[in-house]
């Protein structure tokens, strides 16, 4: 992973299916003190990490998991998944990619390749570049909702038209 990025890495930014050896990178993304604080999620120790991954991410057919790349670096990863009859949206991109507009291009191709409406995403009430990145792209309020004690905005993408 590089240190620094170079001015175009905003026409870099490309998605791929997620390889073997990106889980490294993921797991060490999981695990920046200032990304848990961020997004108030709890980073799984590197075994439950792997098999939470390799599970019920990985060999879900219903998944949909793309790597971020910045050139040849992994940057991160976006995924949908299916929670009841709600389809969810995530992404995880580590620090050396944030406030590049790494994220807004990723977010942008990878809806794209997710077609599914409603799509819905529930970042912590207190991560506020994650909501504005999710509202840059049309995402909007629909409520809150709680994760144990903490309080997440629950934020909806209709329909085209909607």
């Amino acid at each position: 992973m590089r240190e620094e990025l170079s001015d175009d890495a905003y026409t870099d930014v490309g998605l791929r299916d997620v390889r073997d050896a990106d889980l490294e990178a993921f797991l060490a993304y999981e695990h920046d003190p200032e990304a848990v604080r961020r997004s108030r999620f709890t980073p799984r120790p590197r075994e439950a990490f792997l098999k939470h991954w390799g599970t019920n991410v990985l060999r879900d057919e219903t998944c949909l998991v793309q790597t971020v790349t910045v050139g040849d670096d992994v940057a991160g990863s976006v995924v949908s998944w299916w929670d009841g009859d709600r389809r969810f949206l995530g992404y995880w991109l580590g620090r050396p990619y944030w406030g590049r507009g790494i994220g807004t291009k990723a977010l942008a191709l990878f809806l794209a390749l997710e077609q599914t409406r409603p799509l819905y995403a529930d970042p912590f009430h207190a991560n506020t570049a994650s909501v504005r990145l999710l509202e840059r792209h049309g995402f909007q309020r629909e409520g809150t909702i709680h994760h144990g004690d903490d309080e997440h905005v629950l934020l909806v993408l209709s329909a085209p038209g909607k």
